[in-house]
């Protein structure tokens, strides 16, 4: 395991490798980072005793990780967690999943293995998103929600089975859109128009692009 500097790990904490934690986490206590994937053929070795299997486990700096959290490592690749994100107690990043920054999962959301969450994301408490989903960046979902199918970026998704119901404008705003530039980005968050690029800040432009030239999802 390598650890970064100013990190505070809880009590009853249990981080097994391969695992890479970057600086300025809290990690409350009864978290478990670096357990064997959720795979039933797959090898269960005893991690603590130093046996090791997969892909590991890579956190960021300065996230938050609440009590009784969990964070398999990946089979194919890493299990990552980005930089600023928070999630709160319970909550689960299954094998091979991928979290942008500053996501927020809330209490008792579960994310299947390989899911893609983009940067920004606010996923509502006791959510589930089906393995190798993909939750655009800036979206939130609201809580309850079952995600079977990729998520759109800066919309807002509810529903069992999750239905986009509008666009998150109050994420837009943050991200320093005003009014006039929302209206202008709307058709493309619909995907109906071109990124209008040159309106948007730096930071979202190129998240966006990013966004606009991503893979085909494969399930």
């Amino acid at each position: 395991m390598e650890l970064g500097d100013g990190n505070v790990i809880g009590p009853y904490a249990v981080i097994v490798g391969p695992c890479r934690i970057g600086d300025g986490n809290w990690i409350g206590p009864h978290v478990t980072i670096g357990t064997p994937a959720e795979d039933r053929g797959g090898p269960h070795p005893v991690a603590w005793e130093g046996e090791l299997a997969g892909e590991g486990v890579v956190i960021g700096d300065r996230n938050k990780i609440r009590e009784y959290v969990t964070v398999h490592q990946g089979t194919h690749r890493a299990s990552r967690v980005g930089d600023d994100c928070y999630l709160l107690v319970r909550s689960h990043v299954g094998h091979d999943v991928t979290l942008g920054d500053n996501v927020v999962l809330a209490c008792s959301v579960q994310l299947g293995g390989h899911t893609e969450v983009w940067s920004h994301v606010n996923i509502g408490m006791s959510t589930v998103v089906h393995q190798n989903g993909r939750i655009g960046p800036g979206a939130m979902i609201g809580m309850g929600s079952a995600v079977r199918k990729e998520v759109d970026a800066f919309t807002i998704t509810v529903g069992n089975p999750a239905r986009t119901s509008g666009i998150n404008t109050v994420g837009l705003n943050r991200r320093g859109c005003d009014e006039e530039t929302i209206a202008a980005l709307e058709p493309f968050l619909k995907g109906k128009g071109e990124l209008p690029a040159h309106l948007l800040p730096e930071e979202l432009s190129v998240l966006l692009k990013a966004w606009a030239d991503r893979a085909p999802l494969n399930h």
